[in-house]
């Protein structure tokens, strides 16, 4: 679910819940006369391509000169988006690396941060009745492992915002309640104020699937907008906050709803403020919040402004949000040749 991954969609369970709508709901006919776009994993990155490379090798010094100058340099962002973008990658070198390179913070993170994929990797995207006892079991405790390396990360590295990120994702799998969640989301957001993983990890708190309300879900995303400056990735938290009420509504008004109004104009003025404003220049990959954007605008019916943010994106979808659509690729490809301008 990297890619929430924003983010990201900094969206483990949402990850999840993609693979599992993405099985359920396979494109039609009519919609498979489009050809499926690949999913790259690096995104055209070449520094995330090395790093996936290094993670792959098991080859720490190589792991470590490509993540060390983004904390040197206070980049949280694109660190935490690095990290996250390696936590597929299984084997066991990510989960080993606090007894190889004991008390160093950029390892105790990444370890942190695999564990917590690999909790979800183990729960699966279900519901929680369809996950067995035994699921939750193993769930728990590699979330409880991978809390015990973000907190020595923490204790390593206490001017670094990225163990927070994981350790909001942590504490919503474990259900320590919003209260827990908010001081470890605060925590974060005072080294980074305006981090989007670390808020898109918040907003997932706030869902409704996770004991939230679409209220305070909306609420969180509109505020986090106002306090964030110009041209701030904060902005695709709307397009999220929009996509997950869509999909927790009976599929007979899913439609309706994102064609609403007032959804069609919030969404124009988080784009306006974020994706879509001059000083949008994120060190992250954008591909995350163009994606996000892109699909809500399609769903909206706002073909031409998806059109654009198509045209932004290329050749690199990403598996969070369009695996609520269908098979990532496949839907992203769909959504993309309908919002073509007709000669």
């Amino acid at each position: 679910m990297s890619s929430i991954s924003l983010l990201g969609p900094a969206v483990f369970a949402a990850g999840a819940v993609v693979r599992v709508v993405a099985k359920q709901r396979r494109p039609s006919a009519a919609a498979r006369g489009a050809r499926p776009v690949p999913i790259d994993p690096s995104f055209g990155d070449p520094e995330l391509a090395a790093l996936r490379a290094a993670v792959a090798a098991a080859d720490w010094p190589a792991t470590e000169a490509i993540l060390k100058p983004c904390r040197d340099r206070d980049d949280h962002a694109r660190l935490t988006w690095l990290i996250n973008s390696v936590d597929d990658l299984q084997g066991l070198f990510l989960l080993g690396l606090p007894e190889q390179q004991p008390g160093n913070p950029l390892a105790l993170t990444l370890s942190g941060a695999r564990h917590v994929a690999w909790a979800w990797e183990a729960r699966s995207g279900a519901r929680a009745p369809q996950v067995s006892q035994e699921q939750f079991r193993i769930f728990h405790e590699r979330l409880r492992t991978a809390e015990k390396h973000l907190y020595a990360a923490v204790e390593s590295d206490p001017g670094s915002a990225t163990p927070w990120c994981f350790l909001t994702t942590a504490s919503r799998g474990l259900q320590h309640g919003h209260e827990v969640t908010r001081r470890r989301f605060d925590a974060g957001v005072r080294r980074a104020p305006h981090e989007p993983a670390l808020h898109a990890a918040m907003l997932q708190q706030l869902c409704a699937k996770w004991s939230g309300s679409h209220e305070q879900m909306h609420d969180f995303a509109r505020q986090s907008l106002a306090q964030a400056p110009p041209g701030s990735g904060i902005g695709v938290l709307t397009a999220h906050a929009h996509l997950e009420h869509r999909l927790e509504l009976p599929k007979e008004e899913r439609v309706a709803y994102m064609r609403r109004a007032d959804v069609l104009a919030e969404l124009k003025q988080a784009a306006a403020a974020s994706v879509l404003h001059p000083a949008y220049a994120p060190t992250e990959s954008p591909c995350a919040a163009l994606n996000a954007f892109a699909m809500a605008f399609w769903l909206a019916g706002d073909r031409a402004t998806a059109r654009d943010l198509f045209r932004r994106i290329g050749d690199n979808p990403t598996r969070f949000p369009w695996g609520y659509a269908g098979t990532p690729g496949q839907a992203f490809a769909t959504a993309r040749q309908q919002c073509k301008k007709r000669k």
